[in-house]
């Protein structure tokens, strides 16, 4: 079974009104990118999977949405509508803003009203400290439900989002304070791959996905390649970052990475390992099977 762990939730479940269309040129190195989505984009782009995660993000109230819906309560209700939609392929994972003062009551919704499954949280988008009291209760919270973590980690274009707080090293303290909670670190850390290598090897429930790092053709051998050394490549999960990517560009920039190796006569990764990525069970990793 094929598992993509990282799509965002389309901002439209239908037609996107003139004048709403939203085009970004800074996430994908340059390449434009449609941010604006219907239903009908997303589940044509999700025909290369069997099973997707998808969330979106929360943001402060002076800040704008990444993508979807800024409020926590809608973007957890256009979560739970794209599930409703197809169940038996999409999973719902709530977000909130950890320093809401409602952030814990609206996990409570997410979880019991709407029945999504994990949480999503960008620490250096939201503005929020990773490692202080708000955030340290929605942790706690989200043991509680059992709710696997996705963070998101690395850099951003954003020039207001601070880059410490989407570092790996702070996933190592959150892991080390909540040692049985479930944590996927995004893109790999990116650029600081070495870095999240190291917290996944150290910390028996915390993986990377392998989102929006195919395009950045150097850097992505570099992880596939240290992780290989680092023998790690078993807590490595599929993820494409929809609408960033889509799950077919991640799975044949996996399957294509042995042609940039050959290229330019680079140390191996075994193909092998590498389709290990896209075949992996995340779900039961993720306690979510």
């Amino acid at each position: 079974m094929i598992v993509d762990v990282h799509t965002h939730v389309p901002t439209h479940v239908a037609k996107i009104p003139p004048g709403e269309e939203i085009i970004n040129t800074k996430m994908r190195a340059g390449i434009p990118v449609k941010l604006t989505t219907t239903h009908r984009d997303f589940f044509k782009a999700m025909e290369a999977v069997d099973r997707v995660v998808s969330f979106g993000i929360a943001m402060p109230p002076d800040r704008p949405a990444v993508i979807g819906e800024r409020d926590a309560d809608k973007a957890n209700d256009a979560t739970a509508a794209l599930v409703a939609a197809a169940p038996e392929k999409v999973i719902g994972f709530m977000t909130v803003w950890p320093d809401a003062p409602d952030a814990l009551d609206e996990m409570e919704r997410a979880y019991h009203d709407l029945g999504l499954k994990g949480l999503k949280l960008g620490p250096n988008y939201q503005n929020f400290d990773p490692l202080g009291k708000n955030a340290l209760r929605v942790y706690a919270k989200a043991r509680e439900f059992n709710l696997p973590i996705m963070f998101h980690q690395g850099t951003s274009p954003m020039r207001d989002a601070p880059l410490r707080y989407a570092h790996p090293l702070v996933m190592d303290e959150i892991a080390i304070r909540f040692p049985e909670l479930h944590i996927v670190m995004a893109h790999i850390g990116h650029p600081w791959t070495e870095d999240c290598l190291a917290v996944i090897r150290k910390h028996p429930y915390v993986y990377a996905d392998v989102s929006a790092r195919f395009y950045r053709p150097w850097a992505f051998f570099n992880g596939m390649r240290m992780a290989y050394e680092w023998a790690v490549m078993d807590k490595l999960l599929l993820g494409s970052d929809y609408p960033i990517t889509t799950p077919q560009e991640t799975i044949d920039g996996l399957r294509h990475l042995g042609d940039f190796i050959k290229k330019h006569h680079l140390p191996e990764v075994p193909g092998e390992l590498l389709e290990q990525i896209i075949n992996r069970d995340s779900l039961s990793l993720l306690g979510l099977s």
